[in-house]
């Protein structure tokens, strides 16, 4: 166990609650590793009915991602660690989206990366107006993990595919318009919520019980600000190559066509290639088990590469936000370079 997140069962109710403030609540090994066997046990445990997933109350943030200096420094060595840990979160990903009861995540502040990953694979997902959206991994050589793969390409449209490449952020009830929240409340409303929670009864209709809480706190959820762009995402992001998106948003010349252009061509030219072949593989795949496999392939080589090790550099350790990529243009990224991440791992293989 670790103090970093808070395991108990409070009548019925399996609670697990982020309490590393100091970080926004990033996941670590130990985290991931506790809320796995909760989950675990939990599953097959009639004394729990629901699971609620939220952060430390008065701290900021819901859970900004993983521990990115951790897998930076460990790439830099044999990569060891970094590969522990995404086995470690990855099969959390998996017991959270096979999970047999209803599974309620707080998505109250930052929710990024990791913190998505927490989220986005439970049954009801509430997005409140400080919820802060993204999967930003292409600015710093990674990709679009914990399930990336198989939830964005499954979002309305091309509305993965744009989030995924261009890292953009969706904020308060934009995040559930997009549906990767199924629910909207104000902050001021979740005390109320909680309260309520904690004085129902869940053992017979779980699921019913909570959707009809939800019903009478949660608010209508308007069309998302991204819906005046949904034309050029759905056309423009709809190929197979990224070179194709690039001379497709140069071709609607409109201004925010040319912002996603600018964008793109800041990130990793090879990150943008990897993680638009994973949205397209993910899109292909049968189970979610069959995508975490394809992203455990991803993430055990990914650590190690020049971009993931310069884009940490740039962003969180140096912080001059100017990483130097290579290849330095996405036109120059071979597709060799984009086959070996996805290559099997044999006996290495992500097992559940």
């Amino acid at each position: 166990m670790t103090e970093e997140v808070s395991i108990r069962v409070e009548g019925g109710v399996g609670r697990i609650t982020l309490t590393r403030p100091s970080a926004l609540h990033a996941l670590n090994t130990p985290m991931c590793a506790a809320i796995l066997a909760a989950l675990q046990g939990w599953a097959g445990d009639p004394s729990v009915d629901l699971v609620l997933i939220d952060h430390q109350e008065g701290t900021r943030g819901f859970c900004a991602g993983g521990d990115i200096r951790m897998l930076a420094e460990s790439g830099a060595g044999d990569a060891s660690e970094a590969r522990g840990f995404f086995a470690t979160e990855y099969r959390m990903n998996v017991a959270l989206d096979e999970f047999p009861k209803p599974v309620l995540a707080i998505m109250d502040g930052v929710t990024m990366g990791g913190g998505v990953g927490l989220s986005v694979h439970g049954s009801h997902r509430i997005a409140t107006e400080r919820t802060l959206f993204a999967m930003p991994e292409t600015g710093i050589g990674l990709f679009p993990d914990v399930g990336g793969g198989w939830f964005l390409p499954r979002l309305a449209g091309e509305l993965g595919t744009w989030l995924a490449l261009t890292g953009d952020r969706l904020k308060g009830v934009d995040v559930a318009a997009a549906r990767v929240a199924t629910h909207f409340l104000p902050s001021e409303l979740v005390p109320n919520l909680m309260k309520q929670i904690a004085s129902a009864d869940f053992s017979v209709g779980a699921a019913e019980m909570l959707n009809e809480i939800l019903r009478t706190l949660t608010h209508a959820i308007p069309a998302g600000s991204f819906e005046a762009h949904k034309q050029t995402i759905n056309t423009c992001f709809a190929f197979n190559t990224a070179e194709e998106i690039l001379a497709a948003l140069e071709a609607d010349g409109g201004e925010w066509a040319l912002a996603q252009l600018k964008t793109l061509r800041s990130k990793s030219p090879e990150t943008v290639k990897v993680a638009l072949r994973q949205l397209r593989e993910g899109r292909r795949c049968k189970t979610f088990r069959e995508n975490m496999q394809m992203e455990y392939r991803i993430g055990w080589r990914k650590v190690q590469s020049h971009d993931f090790q310069e884009g940490v550099r740039a962003v969180i350790i140096d912080k001059d936000n100017a990483p130097a990529w290579s290849p330095a243009r996405i036109e120059d990224v071979p597709a060799s370079m984009v086959d070996k991440y996805f290559e099997p791992l044999g006996e290495d293989e992500l097992t559940f």
